[in-house]
């Protein structure tokens, strides 16, 4: 494959700077650090555009704090607004391309458009259009997939896309931005994308060399599906040598082999069976922990806030694509008229100010 040269320009160049700036910041307008590059962006932008164009751009330094997600604990690795976050726009907006390119349709994770909705989708076709070749399932994820990812391995993927020099040592600079030769920081914009290209390799193999049909991932959460437990058993092995040989990565050791319409195929927050869809056991928890809170506030008779619109619509979400009619029931309509009265009384509101005064509709 022909590598790209000669686009490490069209980061720095000042339109791109300026976009990266409006996608970076969407949500986050009222961040301080957010107000203070909005109130001088020219000088801003102009101070990274010369970083960039000199080489001297850095990686800042991180901030660290634990997120306890799904009975895991995480170190999220936070940077600064500015320069870091503009800058990691500002590369994926003119790499990003490319990097999906090389993306088997199969996967879900950090591509515009393809999402756990779109991933939901055709793993539903696939169980439901071919029952028969669907009749077990391999599941299997590797093992501390963020921090085992190995900084050379990565730096020779990206090479194999690109040739540009100069926007090789920018990738690198990031990539070795953490202590050691293993580990990419959860919680960076690149590092989503580099994650999912990570594996890309492993992708195209499982397909085209062992020949998988049925097959998709998140990120390192990966679903396989075949007629037969002997079949997954041995590719598992065949998995498990490639991870270690080519990818320098270790599989979980709670892979699992079983009959997928038994139990169900848990994967992107849900429960597939072949005729119906529930709600992950641990997505579901989730949501009555959230809500519960919620439903009692607004019983007597307070106003919800704006986190908790978010989480009320976000849940209402994640019902809408599986049978949880009962659970939209229950949880849901009993606070749709609290988060109707605080959509019209306060987000329509901040968003005709901002108009007025801004001109910019996202509110702040």
């Amino acid at each position: 494959m022909k590598r790209i040269g000669n686009i490490y320009s069209k980061i720095y160049d000042m339109e791109n700077l300026r976009l990266a700036h409006k996608n970076a910041r969407r949500g986050k307008g009222w961040y301080e650090e957010v107000k203070r590059v909005d109130a001088n962006l020219d000088y801003y932008l102009n101070k990274l555009q010369k970083q960039l164009i000199n080489h001297t751009y850095h990686t800042s330094k991180y901030t660290t704090f634990i997120k306890h997600d799904s009975g895991k604990d995480r170190e999220i690795y936070r940077l600064p607004y500015f320069p870091d976050r503009i800058c990691q726009w500002a590369i994926l907006q003119v790499i990003g391309d490319y990097i999906l390119k090389n993306l088997t349709s199969n996967t879900y994770s950090a591509i515009p458009n393809r999402g756990i909705h779109y991933g939901y989708k055709k793993l539903q076709k696939d169980i439901q259009s071919n029952k028969e070749k669907c009749k077990y399932c391999l599941k299997i994820d590797a093992r501390k997939y963020y921090p085992s990812i190995n900084h050379d391995i990565l730096k020779s993927k990206y090479r194999s896309i690109f040739k540009d020099k100069e926007l090789l040592w920018l990738l690198d600079e990031i990539i070795d931005s953490t202590e050691g030769d293993t580990g990419i920081p959860i919680g960076n914009y690149l590092s989503q994308f580099s994650g999912n290209f990570y594996l890309s390799s492993f992708d195209h193999w499982i397909k085209e060399e062992k020949h998988v049909d049925s097959y998709h991932r998140y990120m390192d959460d990966i679903v396989i599906f075949a007629e037969t437990k002997e079949e997954l058993y041995l590719l598992r092995i065949e998995i498990d040598k490639y991870f270690r040989e080519n990818l320098k990565l270790e599989m979980k050791g709670n892979w699992q082999i079983f009959p997928t319409f038994v139990r169900g195929v848990d994967f992107l927050g849900y429960r597939f069976f072949w005729d119906y869809t529930l709600l992950r056991k641990s997505t579901l928890k989730r949501m009555k922990r959230a809500l519960i809170p919620i439903h009692k506030k607004v019983s007597k008779g307070n106003m919800i806030n704006y986190h908790e619109w978010c989480q009320i619509n976000s849940y209402k979400g994640w019902l809408k694509w599986c049978d949880g009619f009962n659970l939209y029931r229950k949880y849901i309509l009993p606070l749709e008229s609290a988060c109707d009265s605080y959509y019209t009384n306060v987000i329509k509101r901040k968003v005709c100010i901002a108009w007025k005064i801004t001109g910019c509709r996202e509110v702040p």
